[in-house]
């Protein structure tokens, strides 16, 4: 059985999910200046932002931080 996560509120969400979320909240511009990463910046798509994200694990902290912030504040 899979265990409960509680007091995790990235759990069950998918970083394409939070991805999307960010980009349609804040747009890729300002999420460039949020987060200052050449795929957020440069020619920026889903695809090639969660292909780094994936790879990069200091990237992925900085987006999932932004997220729960942005969540937090609903």
């Amino acid at each position: 059985m899979p265990e409960s996560q509680p007091n995790n509120p990235l759990h069950g969400i998918t970083l394409e999910t939070i991805l999307c979320e960010l980009v349609a909240h804040y747009g890729w511009e300002n999420l460039g200046d949020r987060i200052p990463i050449r795929c957020f910046q440069f020619d920026p798509s889903i695809k090639s932002s969660l292909t780094f994200l994936r790879k990069t694990p200091w990237a992925r902290q900085k987006v999932e931080e932004l997220y729960i912030r942005m969540v937090s504040r609903r």
